[in-house]
């Protein structure tokens, strides 16, 4: 039997046009994978929460150039809007967290609705997600997402699988905030779900639903201490209330459930994510993803999931010699 179908999705806003053009194409570059198609969704709707200060915003008009361009390149095979009917939206909605919901954004201004836009939208057996800001290295001769296929078809309660989070320490362990357990057949086991690079199985997944709507803190004390269900409905009929990250509602729904995701522990592939947007590092981040590409990183870095730009920018680093 061969393998199964594969897609490869982004999303995009406003917030990535100044970076997008660097990390797509490179993230594209590094998966050395036969995708059935690679998709990049686009968000149409206001920016709101933290993402309204983002620095470098793009307007929309700039946004979908870049998307044109990645076509025009062959990078990506197709554009697509999120789809904000709100017929269509509040099918989808009732589907994934079992009724309607009024906002389309958490309180950071993160997208609950694109993330389970593009699950739906998924032509193929399997989907592959990167946050468009991710990076990653990976040798020719190894496939993080063929090694997380073959998983997945032989533990049928992997829900989902990703990449090694940060280059390999030399003891093979991970720094990680969340507890874990290793499984002898070369993954982590988590019950916490990461939502920045991932792969699933789009029926499976489906196994998981309906997850519960989780909502932020109030200020009424009253209020906060009403059961998720009726804060949801409440924000159904009066607008209050902010909705928590959608990887918290997926990892409490793991929690609840005999599912897992895992974290390969192969050195052959891993990921960085950078927290940082400042000046210094933008200026640095092509030559940084340069870096990464070659496998060359501090030795500090090892086993952490976040990207630490004061090691980065060490002349040690940054003039070392492309491999």
């Amino acid at each position: 039997m061969g393998l199964a179908s594969c897609s490869l999705w982004f999303f995009t806003a406003r917030t990535d046009v100044w970076f997008m053009m660097n990390t797509i194409p490179h993230l594209v570059k590094m998966s050395q994978f036969p995708f059935e198609e690679k998709v990049l969704a686009i968000d149409t709707a206001p920016l709101s929460g933290e993402k309204v200060n983002r620095p470098g915003l793009g307007t929309m008009e700039e946004l979908r150039a870049c998307g044109e361009k990645l076509v025009k390149d062959g990078i990506i095979d197709r554009l697509v809007d999120f789809n904000y009917d709100p017929g269509y939206r509040q099918r989808i909605y009732q589907k994934h967290f079992g009724s309607p919901l009024r906002s389309t954004h958490n309180y950071k201004g993160y997208p609950i609705f694109g993330s389970i836009f593009k699950i739906e939208q998924c032509r193929s057996d399997y989907m592959v997600h990167y946050d468009s800001d991710m990076m990653l290295y990976q040798e020719p001769d190894y496939s993080w997402i063929r090694e997380g296929i073959e998983l997945m078809e032989t533990h049928p309660e992997m829900m989902f699988v990703r990449p090694l989070s940060g280059p390999p320490r030399p003891d093979g362990t991970i720094y990680s905030q969340h507890p874990c357990r290793k499984n002898p057949d070369g993954f982590y086991q988590f019950k916490f779900f990461g939502s920045r690079a991932y792969l699933l199985n789009c029926r499976r997944y489906d196994r998981l639903l309906p997850i519960t709507p989780l909502w932020r803190s109030y200020k009424n004390t009253f209020l906060d201490h009403l059961p998720d269900g009726l804060k949801t409905w409440g924000n159904i009929f009066t607008g209050k209330g902010k909705l928590d990250s959608w990887e918290i509602m997926v990892s409490r729904s793991l929690e609840q459930s005999n599912y897992y995701r895992a974290t390969l522990t192969n050195a052959k592939g891993w990921t960085l994510h950078p927290n940082e947007r400042s000046p210094a590092f933008r200026q640095a981040w092509p030559t940084i993803i340069k870096k990464i590409e070659a496998g060359i990183y501090p030795p500090e870095q090892a086993g952490y999931y976040d990207l630490i730009p004061e090691l980065w920018y060490q002349k040690s680093v940054i003039s070392l010699d492309l491999r």
